[in-house]
């Protein structure tokens, strides 16, 4: 199969990685094949290009623009909270005044709406907030529970594949021993066939010996 890389290891039966030495070879190894790696394909070219402006508003723009500039920041104006009498020049002067009246009504009005916001805040407000930790509290046990489930299920995979390698591991140890006594027996039978032909060659001598001295 294509792509298919055999991993030659079994991390849960195989012995001696933390001896002196093991550890550094590995790094080596890895330094040499990402030294030797170069990639020619771009694994990104199937995805749309990436918009990252798409979130940015107007006041997003103008405030990254000021961060790339290290501008300072602008203070907060209480400009429009403030109730200016009209200038020496138009004291006598009755639309002024009444611009400041207009002026000192919207500012009457916009404390009365801040002070109906804070009193129906803290009728319902408690509530509200109550309702959105509990939200939050079932979203943390869902997420709780999804995660002792991961856990779980890496553990049982975990535990599969120790069991695995270790079966794998004594059949692996068993069919070596089976090669080493193979091995040994055919070392002793061809050693077994040498000296025979060696004690043939010698009888063979002997006769022809005979032979020439009848």
């Amino acid at each position: 199969m294509a792509g298919e890389v055999l991993v030659d290891a079994l991390p849960y039966y195989d012995q001696g990685y933390d001896e002196s030495g093991v550890r550094e070879a590995a790094l080596a190894l890895v330094e040499e094949e990402t030294r030797r790696y170069r990639p020619t394909k771009n694994y990104l070219e199937h995805l749309p290009a990436a918009a990252y402006n798409a979130f940015e508003t107007e006041t997003m723009k103008t405030e990254f623009e000021r961060l790339q500039a290290r501008l300072p920041m602008d203070m907060l104006s209480m400009k429009r909270y403030e109730l200016p009498q009209p200038t020496a020049g138009r004291m006598n002067d009755v639309a002024a005044w009444m611009e400041c009246v207009e002026n000192s009504q919207a500012q009457l009005e916009h404390q009365a709406l801040r002070i109906a916001n804070l009193e129906l805040m803290s009728q319902y407000g408690a509530d509200s907030w109550k309702m959105y930790n509990d939200v939050l509290q079932k979203m943390v046990s869902s997420s709780q529970k999804q995660l002792v489930e991961i856990r779980k299920q890496i553990q049982d995979i975990n535990w599969r594949r120790k069991g695995e390698q270790s079966e794998a591991g004594s059949k692996l140890k068993q069919l070596e021993e089976s090669w080493v006594g193979l091995v040994s027996k055919n070392y002793e039978i061809e050693r077994a066939c040498v000296d025979l032909e060696n004690e043939i060659e010698m009888l063979q001598q002997k006769k022809k010996q005979r032979a020439k001295q009848r």
